[in-house]
């Protein structure tokens, strides 16, 4: 008798939450978001104070800058989405800008910016860019 056993079938996330709103592409903007983020984590029951919801917090507030300030499209909005799945946080900011893509850079050791996306590299589990048409969507997965 020759017995197998079956392979798992691998099981999609579960998602828990999410959150998607357009906010005006300003410093305003990305002020708002990053409280509203931090709000929708607190009653998704993700606690403030903790290292999941610090990282998921910052991480918001550097896409959400980077897309207010140099993915500014006159008369567009950036739309952020945030998903809670199982063990994730995925954030995804979208502009409309098609010229400008993210890179990570090394700033001079005293210039006031540049550091963004050092901080979104160093605290979130991946992160990637993709096109969309108009211009692209910048997202980062935080593990919780």
């Amino acid at each position: 008798m020759n017995s197998e056993t079956p392979t798992p079938t691998p099981t999609a996330p579960t998602v828990l939450g999410e959150f998607r709103q357009l906010f005006t592409s300003s410093r305003r903007g990305a002020r708002l978001a990053r409280r509203v983020v931090a709000r929708r984590l607190n009653a998704w029951g993700i606690p403030q104070g903790s290292e999941a919801y610090d990282n998921a917090v910052l991480v918001v507030a550097e896409l959400v800058t980077n897309a207010a300030m140099h993915g500014y499209v006159h008369g567009h909005s950036f739309l952020l989405r945030v998903v809670w799945v199982t063990g994730t946080v995925r954030i995804e900011v979208a502009d409309a800008c098609e010229k400008r893509l993210p890179k990570t850079r090394r700033p001079e050791p005293g210039a006031e910016s540049g550091r963004g996306l050092l901080i979104v590299e160093a605290l979130a589990d991946k992160w990637g860019v993709e096109d969309r048409p108009p211009g692209k969507t910048v997202w980062a997965e935080c593990a919780l």
